[in-house]
């Protein structure tokens, strides 16, 4: 299964009939979902190949054939994103600081940029760094950050517009460190940010050291 397989909008109604219910037919998704069967079982071929649902069969007493039945896994709830999952994090983060201290916290955030690298790298084929940080931005951009790269003065940034930790940002701004520490292990350089949303920019920029 691919790590991050896009679901469109038709794949996440199905989706969202199945998470959490009982597992249901053909017939039944056709009827809940008000569309074709062609259209149904495109969507559940596809779900299938990307692991978010799961196919059984059930042999009905009496009858010759057997019926498929459909059913959510556990990653289809990851499609699901909550209202207060920036809540959550933000709770996290907190508590981290508050039982641990800076040093933890910078330890922390080493760690999980270091995790959120072996995450993209896996799906990294470039070898140069220029090239791993253009595979990097559309990887980005499919899970649905605004991230660009583009020419400066003769070197490629990356402009990052939207930022996953708003709602994390402290006066000293120390988790802006994942993304840096994040995009150095990707791209096999150390990258310096050049611009912060938070000291007035458009948006965060990050430029591969030479």
């Amino acid at each position: 299964m691919d790590d991050n397989p896009t679901v469109g909008t038709a794949g996440m109604r199905i989706v969202k009939l199945l998470v959490g219910s009982q597992p249901q037919t053909v017939a039944d998704l056709i009827k809940a979902a008000g569309v074709t069967r062609t259209a149904v079982i495109e969507q559940l071929n596809d779900l299938l190949t990307a692991g978010y649902i799961q196919r059984n069969t059930e042999r009905l007493p009496g009858r010759g054939r057997p019926r498929y039945l459909y059913s959510a896994t556990n990653d289809a709830l990851k499609l699901l994103p909550t209202n207060n999952q920036h809540l959550v994090v933000t709770a996290i983060w907190c508590a981290v600081e508050e039982l641990g201290g800076s040093e933890l916290v910078h330890k922390v955030l080493k760690r999980v940029g270091h995790i959120l690298a072996e995450h993209y790298n896996r799906q990294i084929t470039a070898e140069e760094p220029v090239g791993r940080l253009r595979q990097l931005a559309e990887l980005l951009g499919k899970e649905g950050d605004l991230v660009e790269v583009r020419k400066n003065n003769g070197r490629l940034v990356l402009h990052k517009r939207s930022c996953p930790f708003i709602s994390m940002i402290d006066d000293n701004r120390t988790v802006c460190c994942v993304h840096q520490e994040m995009l150095s292990n990707v791209v096999g350089r150390p990258v310096h940010r050049t611009t912060s949303r938070h000291d007035g920019a458009h948006c965060c920029t990050f430029e591969i050291v030479e």
